[in-house]
């Protein structure tokens, strides 16, 4: 972000700041901190910056006033910044597109808190004009929130650990784990959980639509401070060398694989084909997967995964034969 990008950042935070300590008179810093999404330290060197601006005139009676310490927070004065600021209509549009693009996505959002700000823009933007009913029922009911991903958020929220039936797509197994919860992301238009997995003993990104069931624990949750770090983990297919690798050989009119799947570009060859390589959990799930591509991808190594594609390749073809479904050649 630039420098101005931040400047202008921060400025509306500092608009903003004066109206939400007036409805909320003694809040703690920390838990200001938390609502406003800044850390302490940042709060309390906006507070200071308040602290010196209001009105033209600039003296000691147009200044904001505050009585402010990072036990209690309170506006003594509020220099007639009383309101929160009005969002312009092509500001409100924006805001009703994103929060209908991820209303949808499971543990982004409370359903129920974003269709109601929702149906309060679009109130806002039609500017009291009459909303088509069929919209006006659909702003009113929220989507059913899944009870899984509500047991995550409520985790989250609290700060407790939890106990996940998870299904592994890579593996093609479900497995039981616990683990403590970090924060929810989203990647690729995928929301996820990230969390330290006890089990793996690293941080680990779980799919919302992937987790089968979850189970709120009455203990805190203790993620090592390292795994807490915003860039932990964010690579859902981070490059363990634990992890098997396959080199792959990709048809050139094949090359939307590389799109669908965690696939690292090594090489493009004369022909078009593409060069790549990817980690896989098991054996028998890669050989499966490669085998649904046909001849548009050519496995190239390890031995172990050239044989189990030859060896389900040979079997297929026999069943085929067998039942009488190719021609003798």
């Amino acid at each position: 972000m630039s420098e101005r990008s931040r400047l202008s950042v921060r400025l509306s935070r500092l608009l903003n700041m004066i109206p939400y300590f007036i409805a909320n008179p003694g809040i703690s810093a920390a838990e200001a901190a938390a609502d406003l999404g800044v850390t302490t330290k940042q709060l309390m060197s906006d507070l200071n910056q308040l602290w010196m601006c209001g009105l033209p005139g600039y003296g000691p009676g147009d200044l904001i006033d505050l009585s402010f310490s990072e036990e209690s927070i309170e506006v003594t004065f509020s220099a007639g910044i009383d309101r929160p600021l009005r969002l312009t209509s092509t500001e409100a549009t924006a805001l009703l597109v994103a929060l209908r693009s991820i209303v949808d996505m499971p543990g982004m959002v409370d359903p129920t808190a974003a269709h109601a700000a929702i149906a309060k823009l679009e109130s806002a933007i039609v500017g009291g004009a009459t909303i088509d009913d069929t919209e006006s029922r659909e702003s009113a009911l929220p989507p059913t929130e899944a009870p899984a991903v509500a047991t995550v958020r409520s985790a989250l929220a609290r700060q407790h650990a939890l106990r996940l039936v998870y299904y592994s797509a890579s593996r093609d197994v479900v497995s039981e784990r616990v683990v403590d919860p970090i924060r929810i992301v989203l990647v690729d238009n995928n929301s996820y959980l990230q969390a330290w997995c006890r089990q793996a003993e690293g941080v680990r990104l779980f799919r919302f639509d992937r987790i089968e069931a979850a189970t709120e624990l009455d203990e805190p949750a203790r993620p090592p401070s390292h795994a807490t770090e915003a860039a932990a983990a964010l690579d859902l297919f981070q490059d363990d060398p634990a992890v098997p690798l396959a080199r792959l050989r990709i048809r050139g009119d094949y090359g939307w694989v590389l799109d669908q799947y965690p696939m690292h570009r090594m090489a493009v060859h004369p022909d078009g084909s593409i060069e790549t390589t990817m980690r896989f959990a098991t054996l028998d799930w890669m050989a499966r997967l490669l085998l649904g591509f046909g001849s548009g991808v050519t496995v190239l190594g390890p031995p172990e995964l050239v044989a189990a594609v030859r060896e389900r390749s040979n079997a297929a073809l026999a069943a085929y034969e067998a039942a009488g479904l190719l021609e003798n050649r």
